[in-house]
């Protein structure tokens, strides 16, 4: 059956839905940065915990074979941290194996004391992941965040850093971050985000809206969390109108979001990315059918 763009909104509208980009659609959805307006893939890629690994052969072959999935989708966003062990040589060795550098969008944080510490620590992660330029560089957990956002600001206007960042990752710590996002009015923050921990939307989301900051969601499965909850339940009828797989329906809740830039799901299996990569095609939910997401998953 097929139908014109008029008739596709109407079904959508019918639905609950928003259309993002049609089944079968060649390109990932994408959302601006507020600061540039340059586009942003809304699934991307978390390094916490699975990409600490050695740098074997087999471990570099499988990073690489998750990224080039990553990559092939029309995704491009690796998230990492100095905190996450070898997790930015990692990267730079996936890039040495043949990962073309242009095609990603490299965010990585500081995370230690002192201004001198801080951008010794930045030049390093540049070093350790093959690159020249960071395309974002975020102050973790709100670390000595005055001096960093100094040292941030002198970069990017030496080209070295192109957009700066805020991130934490608990509920307790949203009032500090909002405070910090009105006094440094970083251009990224990243927060914890999902059907399972909501507090996001009472204050964080819509000010990061006001201010015109792009917004990365960490923790998007409640670390497992939320499959545990759905654990031997099938995904529900109304569901597979816009999605294949409970981790799908996680994750369009969240990028459905207004204020939402990207999500970055950690993982190391592939086959795990290219479900999570589904999320970033198809219809997407609109307020409506967000709600009854919300409803279905408590009453679980």
């Amino acid at each position: 059956m097929s139908c014109n763009r008029r008739e596709f909104l109407s079904v959508a509208a019918t639905l609950g839905l928003a259309p993002g980009l049609a089944a079968g659609s060649e390109s990932m959805l994408r959302k601006p940065i507020p600061k540039s307006g340059e586009r942003l893939p809304v699934i991307g890629l978390g390094t916490y915990s699975v990409f600490d690994v050695d740098s074997s052969p087999g471990e570099i072959a499988t990073r690489k074979d998750i990224v080039e999935r990553l990559v092939g989708a029309g995704g491009s966003l690796l998230d990492t941290s100095p905190m996450y062990n070898r997790s930015e040589r990692v990267i730079g060795d996936v890039i040495s194996a043949g990962v073309d550098r242009k095609d990603l969008f490299l965010a990585t944080k500081v995370w230690i004391d002192g201004q001198k510490a801080g951008a010794d620590q930045m030049q390093r992660s540049a070093e350790l992941m093959k690159t020249k330029v960071v395309d974002l560089m975020q102050v973790h957990n709100l670390r000595d965040t005055r001096l960093h956002m100094e040292t941030i600001r002198e970069w990017q206007a030496d080209g070295r850093i192109r957009y700066s960042g805020l991130t934490h990752y608990t509920a307790g710590a949203h009032a500090a971050l909002m405070r910090e996002m009105k006094e440094y009015r970083p251009d990224f923050i990243q927060i914890n985000y999902s059907l399972g921990e909501r507090e996001a939307e009472n204050a964080v989301l819509p000010l990061a809206g006001e201010l015109g900051i792009a917004v990365l969601i960490n923790r998007p499965f409640q670390a497992g969390r939320l499959f545990r909850a759905v654990g031997g339940k099938p995904l529900p009828d109304f569901a597979k109108e816009f999605a294949d797989s409970w981790g799908q329906f996680f994750l369009k809740f969240i990028v459905s979001h207004p204020a939402v830039t990207c999500a970055i799901p950690a993982t190391s299996k592939p086959h795990h990315m290219a479900d999570n990569l589904g999320a970033g095609f198809g219809n997407m939910p609109g307020p409506a059918m967000r709600r009854r997401m919300a409803e279905h998953f408590l009453s679980l």
